[in-house]
């Protein structure tokens, strides 16, 4: 009995120990830089430099439609997974009509300094929706926080901190603590995790208008999590969720976009 009892403790402590010093590795995948910038032919497509709160200088890209190049647009702000280099999106700007798109690498991503963390990814984001308030060429009022898995709780926190026209979240999570207890409900979670994402927590306060694209099959982050996250969104609020799509391939199903500029053309609407 001593001996199965210190084996289970051994155990429990060295996978509570790697989780707690790998977790970096097991939250955060950075991804190196395109081997060529973003090309597309219904839009212009510009490389920016984001000054950090620590005097980073961190790539990004700024799309705008063709003719509009110099007019006034309104802008989706696009935060990506723990695993996604963000150029690409720039080349799907053409999917939102009349708006325009800034995708912003992570530090660590993309041949970006740094390293990523939930405080650092934070304090990133408001310096990018900072720097696109400022620019003659963007509507401050019309910005729009699109957040994919991990990106959903870098949105979700701009939300809370920034003024807002809207939030698009995609196969988003309530927090880091209830994904990482459903896939390791035998480790301390609680005492362990470093970064919480706790969007869950904000999502009462927050009152801007929110579009969640749901994946029913997503073994990654299940859609209890998502569900969870809706239902204590304070704001106005839509659901979507595809029937057989996974957590990868969610944007493979035409309704995916058309729900996104759906809900980018109401708030156009709006203003």
């Amino acid at each position: 009995m001593i001996s199965a009892i210190t084996i289970v403790l051994s155990l429990t402590i060295g996978l509570s120990a790697l989780l707690y010093f790998g977790q970096d590795g097991l939250i955060f995948y950075p991804q190196p830089a395109p081997d060529r910038p973003p090309r597309a032919a219904d839009v212009a497509i510009m490389q920016v430099q984001i000054t950090t709160f620590d005097g980073l200088s961190l790539r990004g890209w700024l799309a705008k439609p063709f003719p509009a190049v110099t007019e006034r647009l309104p802008l989706a702000l696009y935060f990506g997974g723990n695993a996604e280099e963000a150029s690409y999106m720039a080349a799907l700007a053409g999917h939102f009509p009349g708006w325009s798109l800034l995708a912003v690498n992570y530090r660590g991503y993309g041949g970006n300094p740094g390293r990523p963390s939930e405080r650092t990814l934070f304090a990133d984001a408001l310096a990018a929706h900072d720097w696109a308030s400022r620019r003659s060429d963007v509507d401050p009022a019309r910005i729009v926080a699109i957040g994919r898995s991990l990106g959903s709780g870098v949105a979700v926190y701009l939300a809370a901190e920034r003024p807002l026209a809207g939030v698009v979240l995609i196969t988003p999570y309530d927090s880091f603590r209830a994904v990482a207890k459903r896939h390791y409900p035998y480790a301390p979670v609680s005492l362990l995790l470093k970064h919480g994402f706790d969007s869950i927590g904000r999502a009462p306060d927050i009152s801007v208008p929110v579009l969640m694209l749901a994946a029913q099959r997503d073994n990654i982050i299940p859609v209890a999590h998502a569900q969870a996250l809706f239902s204590k969104w304070a704001g106005p609020k839509t659901w979507r969720e595809f029937a057989g799509a996974g957590h990868n391939d969610l944007h493979t199903n035409p309704a995916y976009w058309i729900a996104i500029e759906t809900f980018l053309a109401q708030r156009t609407a709006i203003f």
